[in-house]
């Protein structure tokens, strides 16, 4: 069996690429590797490059695990994609997406949640769809959007679920840059070694105390969503 993410470590650069063959969904079984993979990077001190497969960066969660039924199941990829978003939120090292194509819903907010990222310019999508497929946007993703996306693109995002194209996604504040598709790791890898130049502990420290607002909200959140978890991959909203 393919895996469905591989992890190589050069000259102090993790890169950790996505490829299930088709939409790199984030099933529980691409989160847990996911999150192993990142636990190799911790160890080994690395910067990481997080990227995906030609035209697919990532269609976010996987959607059979929602149709499924399985409230557990559900709970469990919720859980994982959550902390998984969380730690690179504060992971110890910089995080460079190398966006690849689509970045649909969770795996949008893997975007959200790094500290360079570059996409791919053409035809694709970006963006947070929860509303137009009935569910619920997750209190902790609703926090990474507020950190990150800019005032007047938040709702757009958020409450109405608009997709963006790469230049859009710029100025909405999903990417930070675009490149021709064939450019896409090259230049994530030189983004990459530039990073090498920051001081890791200060990098650090520095990016809990600037995202500490944020960082509580999603710990809040994750926290708030599995109390009001219904089973059905929504959450119930407050009055």
């Amino acid at each position: 069996m393919t895996e469905l993410a591989t992890y190589t470590l050069d000259d102090g650069i993790a890169t950790i690429a996505l490829d299930d063959g088709k939409a790199n969904a984030l099933s529980i079984a691409m989160l847990t590797r996911l999150h192993e993979l990142f636990d190799a990077a911790e160890r080994d001190g690395a910067i990481v490059l997080l990227t995906g497969r030609e035209g697919r960066f990532s269609a976010g969660f996987d959607l059979k695990v929602f149709q499924a039924g399985d409230g557990e199941a559900v709970l469990e990829m919720l859980r994982l994609g959550a902390t998984l978003a969380e730690r690179i939120l504060s992971f110890p090292t910089p995080v460079v997406i190398g966006c690849t194509g689509h970045a649909i819903a969770a795996g949008s907010f893997l975007a959200l949640a790094a500290d360079v990222r570059i996409g791919a310019d053409g035809a694709f999508q970006l963006g947070m769809n929860e509303v137009k497929i009935g569910l619920t946007v997750p209190w902790w993703a609703i926090a990474l959007a507020r950190q990150r996306l800019t005032t007047a693109d938040f709702d757009r995002a958020v409450v109405l679920g608009h997709g963006y194209d790469p230049a859009a996604a710029v100025a909405a504040g999903f990417l930070d840059r675009i490149v021709a598709p064939e450019q896409v790791r090259a230049e994530a890898l030189a983004a990459a070694s530039e990073l090498k130049q920051l001081n890791m502990a200060a990098h650090h420290a520095t990016k809990l105390r600037a995202r500490q607002p944020a960082l509580r909200a999603i710990r809040a959140a994750v926290e708030q969503e599995l109390a009001s978890f219904d089973g059905l991959g929504m959450t119930t909203a407050p009055a």
